[in-house]
C-alpha cells in the first residue's frame, strides 16, 4: 500500500523540481539573453490599444504618378486627407497629377 502511494508522490515532486530549474535556468539569461537594440519585443496587446491602433490610418505615397484619373472614382477623407477611391486603389491630388497612394 505505501508503496503505491509512494511511487505517484515522488514523481510529483520530480516534476515539480525538474519544473523549477527549468523555469530557473530560462529566466536567468543563460539561455535567453535581452534582445539587442533595433530589435523590437512583443508586449501584451490590452485591448484599449488595439483599439487605438486600429483607428488610426497612415497614408503612404508611392512613385506611381498618373495625369488623370480612371471613371467611377468616388472622393473620400481619410485622417484629414482628401482622396480619390477608384475601386481599390487610392490616389491623392499631387500638382498637376494624382499619386498612387496606399492606406495602412
Amino acid at each position: 500500500m505505501i508503496q503505491t502511494l509512494l511511487k505517484p508522490l515522488l514523481i510529483g515532486c520530480c516534476v515539480l523540481i525538474s519544473g523549477t530549474l527549468v523555469d530557473t535556468t530560462l529566466h536567468s539569461g543563460i539561455f535567453i539573453r535581452d534582445a539587442p537594440a533595433g530589435v523590437v519585443r512583443i508586449q501584451p496587446v490590452r485591448p484599449a490599444a488595439v483599439a487605438r491602433h486600429t483607428t488610426r490610418r497612415v497614408i503612404h505615397r508611392t512613385t506611381v504618378y498618373v495625369a488623370t484619373l480612371p471613371r467611377g472614382c468616388t472622393t473620400v477623407v481619410i485622417e484629414g486627407t482628401t482622396l480619390h477611391q477608384c475601386g481599390a486603389s487610392y490616389y491623392m491630388p499631387y500638382s498637376s497629377r494624382y499619386v498612387v497612394v496606399f492606406i495602412e
